[in-house]
């Protein structure tokens, strides 16, 4: 072992037990996007960590790369004394190379093996490593030994012990492994090479950074370790650390002129130290960057980071352990910031695409990367979650708690499948299981809801109670072939209107077993309404606390649409909700901060704030396929029975005993009950809101850029300005190849029966000007223009539940222009209230809270 003299470290100062978790998240950039857990793939740099990076390499720009490099000269050494500190060597011991492979390569190469040279290898080598062995297996004839491992997945001493008996050249160990959580015995590995004579090469790249590294108590006369793990370095970085007494029996295998000196024409000598290892071509801004990233960790002090990292992996264990259907599979020895698992029937890859639509960074590890670990325990691949310190236990908890939400949904789903296949074999009637006896015409059970079923059919002599199926997923017979009144004129629902809350509406209560007939009077596709073009947006920032209750209900109503339908349509994107500061009405949420306009600037490049503006940053913002999820949506209809009936308009309605009489323009059709979802044509089907609802115009712009990148996420999210004497400007990044979509968040009043025109030019001048205020990338062509209606209410409430005195009829409409994140959730609510259901969630958005409390009446027209 070393014989120098190591760095000393800084005295023992107290510590706070636990970390500062909010300060290092708010300086880390990344975690303002999303929950970042793939801390062992790439982790996210601090703040400062980039800001060395940038700095190097605009000093660059301005002196030139030597120059650049010969002016920080101090601060580049200063790295390789960081390094040494973190491990317990010399400066001298380390060199700076740019990745742990390649450390790997150079001292393997340095150590000159030959034919019948023993390695010993543990079961968790990385693969990189194993595919180096497997070739000098091949072409030089090494002998190549793979240890076992133990019950505790860790390898086997005693194995190792006895290998040892017999000369050996090496012995190689990952502290950590990239496919579980497993932390090897490293300093017994050590000491029993030590004994041996044999040299310990200790791949350190998922340990540095998150556990306690140290050459001399472990016996390692070599350290692999890359910078972009652990260690929240750049890419392209890693270190090498080759004790004294080996490097003075080994040279470089390939020496540069950075490690050795051409003495004379035909003889070479290399450097003293460790240096002999590096080249001379090498990134000086990713060295300072990584430097940065060590005096942070070494500020902290590497065992707060393990034990901040490791609790939160344990709590992450063991929440997955009460998460039906999620199996584990780390082994038992399983004690750093790294968690594996599986979803039962579901690819690994499938899971974490799903998880990173809800802002969930993880990422999976196949055998391939690890075929004597994974493949020995027959596992073909993992999930990967890993921890860091700007992680929290709310991180934690917000992923087992969309894990155990989404798998509930699959469970219910196969349940709900299998019911339907059982009843479909024995023959029974939907809705009956088998060995339960027939349904009769009964009644309901007392103090049971009124079913969703119509009254008697017009001349009929009695009426039969439809016994309904469950309130599960399910498909029913299609239109065509269902039973129905005269010519399919009967549903146990109507429901009007196609836009996002009608077709929610729709689809909920046919998959919960209502036969629903769906009408809007335009053709499908249609530009009249409020729920047409590309994207809106989504955000928990709101203005007051009684909103927080229905954003969450939303966020998850979209994770059970995108389940249903199998599709991605929330995307996030963080957002940035701005006005000149002291102004009124700030918005607020749960995980949102108030940031001044330096901050905003780094959050989001792509929008530019003068001083004198705050603004709030909603992490959880972001942004949602408005054309895919209708359409989603309307394929989920059909496929569960709903009778869409486009361009078919409304004339008038009317309660009709038990039920409700809906005349159209195409002939009369009777239900037991109607939802109402009008949009702007509300107060023609309902006069009473005629008076408190009003119809504005709004102008969306889809503008271009020379510069897109800095219009995209994560350059760029969801945003809203509120402008001094001009009003809302809002808008969203460059999406699914459009480009960024702005508008103003008022408009003039206009009648939903004249067709709306197109842009004016005054109204795209508008606009272009703004843009170039607060978006100075967005300098391109203006690509699309798009007018829709908003449809206001008093204090830009909604309007959602059933009427005052027509408890058959419901209704979801006015939405005041931000309503279409709530679709899904109010689908479902809307199906909630038309099985008899309450809903006192939504009492502060009912008819009655905007003023409406007499019985309204029948409508016309619509």
């Amino acid at each position: 072992m070393s014989t120098d003299t190591a760095v000393p470290g800084p005295p023992p100062t107290p510590r706070s037990p636990t970390l500062d978790v909010a300060a290092l998240r708010a300086a880390t950039p990344g975690m303002r996007h999303a929950r970042h857990m793939n801390a062992a793939g790439a982790a996210l740099p601090s703040a400062a960590t980039l800001a060395a990076v940038t700095d190097h390499l605009r000093l660059e720009s301005l002196l030139g790369g030597y120059e650049a490099a010969e002016a920080l000269a101090e601060r580049t050494e200063r790295v390789y004394q960081s390094a040494a500190r973190l491990i317990g060597a010399a400066p001298q011991d380390v060199a700076l190379v740019d990745s742990a492979s390649t450390a790997w390569q150079r001292a393997l190469g340095a150590l000159r093996l030959k034919a019948g040279d023993r390695v010993l290898a543990s079961p968790s080598t990385y693969v990189s490593s194993a595919l180096h062995l497997l070739e000098m297996r091949d072409s030089h004839g090494i002998v190549l030994e793979v240890l076992p491992a133990d019950a505790s997945g860790q390898v086997d001493l005693g194995a190792l012990e006895t290998a040892l008996r017999e000369p050996a050249a090496l012995v190689t160990i990952a502290h950590v492994p990239t496919s579980s959580g497993l932390v090897e015995p490293v300093a017994a590995v050590g000491a029993l090479a030590a004994h041996a004579g044999v040299p310990l090469l200790l791949d350190a790249t998922q340990s540095l950074g998150q556990l306690p590294v140290d050459v001399q108590e472990m016996h390692c006369g070599i350290v692999v370790a890359t910078g972009r793990k652990f260690l929240r370095g750049p890419r392209g970085t890693g270190l090498l650390y080759v004790d004294p007494e080996l490097r003075a029996r080994t040279r470089p295998a390939a020496p540069d002129v950075r490690g050795a000196e051409w003495s004379s024409a035909y003889q070479y000598e290399v450097v003293p130290g460790a240096r002999r290892y590096e080249t001379w071509e090498s990134s000086h801004a990713l060295r300072l960057g990584l430097g940065t990233a060590l005096d942070e960790a070494l500020d902290l002090g590497v065992a707060l980071i393990r034990d901040h990292v490791t609790e939160l992996a344990e709590r992450l264990r063991a929440g997955l352990s009460g998460v039906p259907g999620i199996r584990r599979t780390d082994p038992p020895a399983a004690a750093s910031g790294i968690v594996t698992f599986l979803r039962e029937d579901e690819d690994p890859r499938q899971t974490v695409r799903d998880l990173r639509a809800t802002g969930f960074r993880l990422t999976t590890v196949p055998a391939s990367h690890g075929q004597w670990d994974l493949g020995r325990r027959g596992l073909e691949r993992v999930a990967r979650a890993s921890l860091h310190v700007y992680n929290s236990a709310d991180d934690v908890d917000a992923l087992v708690a969309a894990l155990t939400g989404r798998e509930r949904r699959r469970q219910g789903a196969r349940v709900a499948n299998v019911e339907t296949v059982s009843r479909t074999a024995s023959g029974l009637p939907s809705g009956v299981t088998p060995g339960s006896p027939t349904p009769t015409s009964s009644g309901p059970e007392p103090g049971s809801p009124a079913p969703m079923c119509s009254g008697p059919e017009p001349g009929s002599a009695s009426s039969t109670t439809t016994v309904p199926e469950p309130a599960s997923v399910r498909p029913r017979p299609a239109p065509s072939s269902r039973p129905t009144g005269s010519a399919g004129d009967r549903a146990d629902v109507i429901v009007v209107g196609a836009g996002i809350h009608g077709s929610s509406a729709a689809w909920q209560l046919a998959a919960r077993g209502a036969s629903v007939i769906h009408l809007d009077r335009f053709p499908a596709g249609h530009t009249e309404g409020s729920s047409h073009g590309r994207t809106r947006m989504i955000r928990r920032a709101y203005p007051a606390e009684i909103w927080d209750g229905l954003v969450d209900t939303a966020y998850n109503a979209w994770q059970e649409l995108e389940l249903a339908s199998g599709q991605r349509l929330v995307t996030t994107t963080g957002g940035l909700y701005a006005r000149a500061a002291g102004a009124p009405g700030t918005l607020r949420g749960p995980g949102c901060e108030n940031v001044d306009h330096a901050r905003a600037a780094e959050l989001f490049p792509g929008l530019r704030l003068c001083e004198g503006f705050s603004a709030v940053h909603d992490p959880a913002a972001g942004v949602i396929d408005a054309q895919a999820s209708l359409t989603a949506l309307a394929a989920l209809g059909r496929a569960h029975g709903v009778d869409r009936r486009d361009g078919c308009t409304v004339l008038r309605w009317r309660r009709d005993g038990e039920g409700v009489r809906v005349d159209t323009d195409q002939g009369v059709l009777h239900a037991g009950r109607l939802v109402v979802c009008a949009g702007p044509w509300t107060g023609e089907l309902l006069p009473a809101f005629a008076r408190p609802l009003s119809v504005v115009r709004i102008v969306n712009l889809h503008l271009g850029s020379s510069r897109r990148h800095l219009l995209e996420p994560p350059l760029l999210g969801a945003f809203s300005v509120d402008v001094p004497d001009v009003g809302l400007l809002y808008g969203i990044p460059a999406f699914g190849g459009a480009g960024v979509k702005i508008g103003l968040d008022h408009g003039p009043p206009e009648d939903p029966s004249v067709p709306a025109g197109p842009v004016t030019e005054a109204e795209r001048d508008r606009l272009l000007g703004l843009a170039s205020r607060f978006l100075p990338a967005a300098d391109g062509p203006v690509e699309e223009t798009i007018t829709c209606r908003y449809t206001m209410a008093p204090k830009n409430r909604f309007a959602v539940g059933r009427l005052p005195g027509e408890d058959r009829v419901l209704m979801a409409a006015a939405c005041s222009g931000h309503g279409f994140k709530f679709g899904p959730a109010l689908g479902a609510a809307l199906a909630d209230l038309a099985e008899g259901k309450e809903r006192p969630d939504l009492d502060f958005l009912s008819p009655a809270a905007m003023g409406i409390t007499d019985r309204p009446g029948p409508g016309a027209g619509a």
